[in-house]
């Protein structure tokens, strides 16, 4: 990917755009990642944070370490909440939460990680039932 693509929160104060290519996208399953978003895993994309230029909201982003892990830090939006580009702590690259793209970023899920420590309800949801929005 060459061109530019643009993301932000929910709330729409903070937006950012960034340009590719982009190094591996990985869904992680691990604790951590369930815990920062909630959800059955992440779906983060690594990338250089050369990449990345911030438009607008800059001062809105405040970000968590947690203290006891060698790597696993998040972003997000001070107003909304939404989780947002992270640099690493060493600033070699950045993890970007691909659920904050507003358009699709022409690269697809590289693999699975901490599969192991997947929900043990995640293999149910994936052949649930399918609606287009909420069931009647």
């Amino acid at each position: 990917m060459s061109k530019k693509i643009t993301g932000g929160c929910l709330c729409g104060q903070v937006r950012y755009e960034l340009s590719g290519p982009f190094g591996q996208f990985h869904w992680c399953h691990c604790k951590r990642c369930r815990k920062s978003t909630g959800s059955a895993h992440a779906a983060n994309i690594f990338f250089k944070p050369k990449q990345l230029n911030w438009l607008s909201g800059e001062n809105l982003i405040k970000r968590y370490e947690l203290p006891q892990a060698k790597r696993f830090s998040k972003s997000f939006c001070s107003h909304c909440g939404s989780l947002l580009p992270c640099v690493s702590r060493d600033g070699a690259t950045m993890c970007l939460p691909a659920g904050s793209l507003d358009d699709d970023p022409q690269i697809r899920p590289d693999d699975n990680i901490f599969w192991a420590e997947r929900s043990a309800w995640y293999d149910d949801g994936l052949v649930a039932e399918k609606f287009s929005a909420y069931p009647e």
